[in-house]
């Protein structure tokens, strides 16, 4: 039992199991779920697909932050890759044409790399913080999304872009299957071959593995380039969802997000050791956060503050060195306690 409780997974299965408990007793119809026309519908199917993006963000922040660094350009690319493809599909003929499509999601996916392979190389080869070399593009990359629609909504008329974001595979949405395969493919290349070794030691100490032969110039690159892959996919799953891509609201804030799911699942902001599952947990328990909030009719001006206290609490209950302050405070209370009610007794 004691293992189980000092397991990374611990919390966050708990923390989120606690949600899901909530929402359970506040609205017995929470689980409920229904087919029609051949897709399942609910509230957890609602959770799973509008969470997609949010995951996949998650899953390339995971690796950048195992490196000891950060991505806060990913909500940019999120509306970069939406808006290149929409505007590549409004120009065509046809819409619905499978190569127009495939065409679009292909060069908004190479823009995506590409500014992936930009970061990569501010802070790999020109030593810039990542910090500030991702604030770089998190800036001027909302400006290019911008560019790209002229500042205008473009909406698009095309079912087969639309089944990306709304159509289904065995009755679970396609975004769902998107992430399990980019998940995938992220535990296989770190957790089956030594890159995720690479990674965590470039996170510990980049000069020591560079020391001792890792490429770490090459590392660095690979998972800011995996992680703008990442962010590229999920705009391509929100704007489809929608129909539409919107350069100055799209991907808002994901950085944010991804970057608590992350650190809910287990993560250190320090580099090192890192876990994709937890990852995917933590965005669940966002996702499923922002859910409830809009159930219970939390007004809209408050919803952010809201979001935020519960997160505090949810990192608060998740730190280990702030629940053994809480047990040694409790300890050090009852011990004070019961010496003055032995002291009284024996006067």
């Amino acid at each position: 039992m004691r293992q189980l409780y000092k397991h990374h997974l611990f919390w966050p299965v708990a923390i989120l199991f606690s949600l899901l408990l909530f929402n359970f007793i506040y609205s017995p119809d929470f689980f409920s779920i229904v087919v029609r026309d051949g897709k399942l519908y609910g509230s957890l199917i609602d959770i799973l697909n509008f969470g997609a993006p949010l995951m996949l963000v998650s899953i390339g922040m995971t690796l950048v932050i195992a490196t000891k660094g950060i991505d806060l350009s990913v909500g940019s690319i999120v509306a970069i890759a939406g808006a290149l493809s929409c505007l590549i599909i409004s120009r065509g003929n046809d819409q619905n044409t499978l190569s127009l499509v495939l065409s679009a999601m292909g060069m908004a996916l190479l823009l995506s790399l590409f500014l992936g392979l930009w970061n990569g190389l501010l802070v790999a080869k020109a030593g810039i913080q990542p910090i500030i070399a991702t604030l770089i593009l998190m800036v001027a990359g909302r400006g290019i999304a911008q560019l790209i629609t002229s500042g205008q909504i473009i909406t698009v008329n095309s079912p087969k872009y639309a089944f990306i974001g709304t159509g289904a595979l065995a009755a679970l949405p396609v975004s769902v299957f998107v992430v399990a395969l980019m998940l995938a493919i992220a535990l296989l290349l770190t957790r089956k071959s030594a890159l995720g070794l690479f990674i965590e030691a470039v996170g510990c100490n980049p000069e020591a593995s560079r020391l001792s032969g890792i490429r770490s110039v090459m590392v660095l690159m690979l998972v800011y380039v995996f992680c703008g892959l990442c962010a590229g996919i999920a705009g391509l799953l929100v704007s489809s969802n929608v129909s539409s891509a919107d350069g100055n609201n799209a991907g808002l804030w994901y950085e944010l997000d991804a970057i608590l799911a992350v650190v809910i699942g287990g993560t250190s902001l320090n580099g090192g050791r890192f876990y994709l599952i937890g990852t995917i947990i933590g965005a669940l328990i966002i996702q499923t956060l922002t859910t409830t909030i809009y159930m219970i009719g939390i007004p809209p001006e408050i919803t952010l503050v809201v979001k935020a206290c519960v997160v505090l609490i949810v990192c608060l209950i998740q730190s280990e060195t702030f629940r053994k302050t809480l047990v040694h405070r409790w300890n050090t209370r009852h011990y004070t306690a019961e010496r003055e009610a032995t002291s009284h007794v024996n006067q």
